[in-house]
């Protein structure tokens, strides 16, 4: 399907393609989920963050992983899809937008996506919705956002990997700046909607010191944002493919350091985990942060303040 998509658009380095599938829903399942829907409207993303795990879902498509920024592919919409997959949506559901790929990355403002899922929600109750992303468009669905809060508990998470913006445009090339990101949280926060900052991934030797850490989660904190965590860094094959040529380009002197923690696989081993979870758990107590979704008020609709 993918081999047989119309090009619907080309960019100076983007091609948009569109997708055809039979549900824009997906169930997940396993002990390690924290949901029980994802939805990513998009295939690829054009942010060229290094380190994305998702870039295997290209393989999947029989397409390089070094495509997985320059050829973005759009779901299909069909709205009696959307109405009919919704159907299998009980109260109490997760449902979690942009768990693979950005929801509101460059391509959202030419298909609107995003927009027309959180529309076909209106009316339904009881839900929990999440969305993440690096992009500061989310911002502009935040009326319909406020409308789902008043009958479901709606949480907007945005990853913010460090607050320095030149390490920043090294990592995660085409994202809007860190400042721009804890911009909407404070936006966001202020039409009161519960708002959450995710460090992750964290780079080991690269954003992984305390300080840079405890400049994100106090950003967070200044601009309303009511969680904060950080999971480390894990490298699959196909992300290690394109991580490990720029990490060799731009720092050199941590290729080995690398190799060394990535020996045995993907992951991180568990000291390094537990280490930075105790970390991450000072900084939340240092600010007042949650994490994830546990603060007492994400089991309710939030209880919204009046504008005049």
């Amino acid at each position: 399907m993918a081999a047989e998509s119309p090009l619907l658009e080309a960019k100076r380095r983007v091609a948009y393609l569109e997708l055809t599938g039979r549900s824009l829903l997906n169930r997940c399942s396993g002990q390690r989920q924290y949901f029980d829907w994802t939805v990513n409207p998009y295939r690829g993303c054009e942010y060229g963050c290094q380190y994305c795990y998702a870039r295997y879902t290209h393989e999947f498509m029989n397409l390089p992983v070094e495509e997985f920024e320059t050829r973005v592919f759009a779901k299909t919409w069909d709205e009696a899809m959307w109405r009919r997959d919704l159907r299998r949506v009980k109260p109490g559901d997760t449902i979690a937008f942009g768990t693979a790929t950005d929801c509101y990355q460059p391509a959202e403002r030419r298909f609107g996506l995003m927009r027309k899922m959180l529309e076909g929600l209106a009316g339904r109750s009881g839900m929990r919705i999440l969305v993440t992303t690096k992009s500061d468009l989310v911002a502009r669905d935040g009326d319909v956002l406020r409308d789902l809060a008043r009958q479901n508990s709606v949480r907007i998470v945005l990853t913010v990997t460090t607050m320095n913006a030149e390490l920043a445009r090294r990592i995660e090339a085409y994202a809007p700046r860190p400042d721009l990101r804890m911009g909407v949280v404070a936006e966001l926060a202020a039409r009161g909607l519960g708002v959450g900052v995710s460090a992750s991934p964290v780079l080991p030797w690269l954003t992984d010191r305390e300080e840079s850490l405890d400049a994100v989660a106090r950003a967070a904190r200044e601009a309303g944002a009511m969680t904060f965590y950080a999971r480390p860094l894990f490298l699959r094959e196909s992300a290690w493919a394109v991580f490990l040529p720029w990490l060799k380009r731009e720092f050199p002197e941590l290729e080995t350091c690398y190799r060394r923690r990535f020996a045995r696989g993907a992951h991180v081993d568990r000291h390094y985990s537990n280490w930075l979870e105790e970390r991450v758990e000072r900084l939340r107590a240092r600010h007042g942060l949650a994490g994830r979704w546990e603060a007492p008020a994400a089991q309710l609709p939030l209880q919204l303040p009046l504008f005049s």
